[in-house]
């Protein structure tokens, strides 16, 4: 895969070699996303980040990303506050801000927009999350959390075990994270879920056509007693055509600590793409998982840092030269490398 210049639209375009070439890249970004060191490589480039969904950690990850490594980010964050409001085109609105930036980061409720987006513009595009579609930065970071959580245990992504859980039919990071593991060799998938909300037969497809092992379940106590990897997601109640319905789904499983000790192996990695939903009627992650060691969470949205660094340094071709724009930092960091 020729990164340079190009849009970052589904994980379909990603190889074993070029994932691999993405962890290289991310490893060597830590010491600047542990304000170890600061570089200015992208200084004078511009992000433009638009988000026309709501986002916390994605368009934050993506700005913070960019900024340590030297370039500017100019935002929008509502569909409302942009000219698409007034009926402009995605055409005419890629055209005029590709014109104002070096790269662009895009996030839409429909699927397959942000590639419609590309499609005009100017400059590399990378899709923060197309409807209920794909998510390609969060499966890379989630890949890549899992191979550094495996590492600690002597295993590779190979082999893997793993159990995804919850609302699997409107959830684009798992739908991501399915292909990308595709990729790899004799992999273990327990799918728990309600039968309306099952991973849709184009992922179930692929992954038999892969080889890997699959069981389907609408039971999780049963299901997770054999997995590296428990991945847990939320209701998608933003998918759902009204709240009412989502309701209907939101807290049928619930994972905790007496749940987990009782149920998982003791080294179980707990992962979720976030926001978990704490709300009494959700909860699908408890806070009394919080000081449970093998609960990723935390460092899953710190590798995304990582990721998105390296996604940037390669795209705009500068990641052999990111050290020779680099410096200590000056400023206090200890709390940072806790």
């Amino acid at each position: 895969m020729n990164f340079v210049g190009s849009h970052i639209l589904s994980v379909s375009q990603f190889d074993r070699p070029a994932i691999e070439s993405v962890f290289s890249v991310a490893d060597a970004m830590e010491p600047y996303a542990q304000r170890k060191r600061v570089t200015r490589v992208l200084e004078g480039a511009i992000l433009g980040s638009m988000f026309f969904e709501p986002s916390t950690r994605t368009r934050v990850s993506f700005g913070c990303a960019f900024n340590l490594l030297g370039g500017e980010v100019r935002e929008t964050t509502e569909i409302k506050a942009t000219a698409i409001a007034k009926g402009e085109s995605f055409y005419d609105t890629a055209r005029v801000l590709s014109g104002y930036s070096d790269v662009i980061v895009m996030r839409h409720e429909l699927e397959g927009s942000v590639a419609e987006f590309a499609s005009a513009s100017r400059v590399p595009v990378l899709n923060a999350g197309d409807g209920a579609n794909e998510h390609p930065s969060q499966a890379l970071l989630d890949l890549y959390t899992i191979r550094k959580e495996l590492e600690g245990r002597g295993k590779t992504i190979d082999n893997l075990r793993i159990a995804l859980v919850g609302d699997l039919r409107y959830g684009r990071a798992v739908h991501s994270l399915v292909k990308l593991l595709c990729l790899f060799t004799n992999v273990q998938f327990t799918l728990v879920s309600p039968p309306e909300l099952a991973l849709p037969t184009a992922y179930l497809d692929a992954i038999r056509a892969a080889g890997h092992q699959l069981v389907e379940s609408t039971q999780m106590h049963s299901s997770i007693s054999n997995a590296d990897i428990l991945y847990v997601t939320r209701t998608q109640e933003e998918r759902f055509p009204s709240l009412a319905e989502a309701a209907k789904y939101k807290g049928l499983f619930r994972l905790n600590q007496a749940t987990y000790t009782q149920f998982c192996e003791p080294n179980t990695v707990i992962m979720h793409p976030l926001p978990r939903d704490s709300r009494g009627d959700a909860n699908e992650l408890d806070n009394d998982l919080n000081e449970n060691p093998n609960l990723a969470i935390f460092r899953q949205t710190d590798n995304g840092i990582t990721i998105r660094m390296a996604l940037f340094a390669l795209i705009l071709d500068v990641v052999d030269e990111v050290d020779k724009h680099s410096r200590e930092v000056n400023w206090y960091t200890s709390r940072r490398l806790s």
